[in-house]
């Protein structure tokens, strides 16, 4: 292949070069190690749900954005000591991560998840909803 100069011919070989690298690094994560404290993947569920609920509460509660950030931190915290969740150590961080690093682990609990926050809502538009009344 010719290049019109010494630069472009470079610059295509450093652009495969990334491209490689790239493809390469792109392969399946190594088996990693779970840590010391793990949550379940049923308890990672509770505590997802809870705080997709209170991110839904806060965002609704039409705040400012440095109250509504103060306000989620502060109820994060209490929905995380109520659950016997220490913020300090990060068990919830890092069980996150280390599902996330199993797709497929990281889709079964966002499945269960996303089925229980659609429940709720069923169960909320269905009783939100006024009955007919009989003539």
């Amino acid at each position: 292949m010719k290049y019109a100069s010494p630069f472009a011919a470079r610059t295509g070989q450093v652009f495969i070069g990334l491209l490689l690298a790239l493809l390469t690094s792109c392969g399946m994560p190594e088996e990693v190690e779970p840590p010391a404290q793990l949550l379940s993947k049923n308890e990672l569920v509770s505590l997802l749900v809870q705080l997709h609920l209170l991110e839904a509460r806060v965002e609704s509660s039409r705040l400012a954005p440095d109250s509504a950030r103060a306000l989620f931190q502060q109820q994060k915290s209490e929905m995380l000591r109520k659950n016997n969740v220490s913020e300090k150590d990060s068990v919830l961080q890092r069980s996150y991560r280390f599902y996330a690093v199993n797709r497929k682990d990281m889709d079964e609990i966002y499945k269960v998840v996303i089925d229980s926050l659609e429940r709720r809502a069923a169960k909320l538009n269905k009783t939100a909803q006024p009955t007919p009344q009989r003539p």
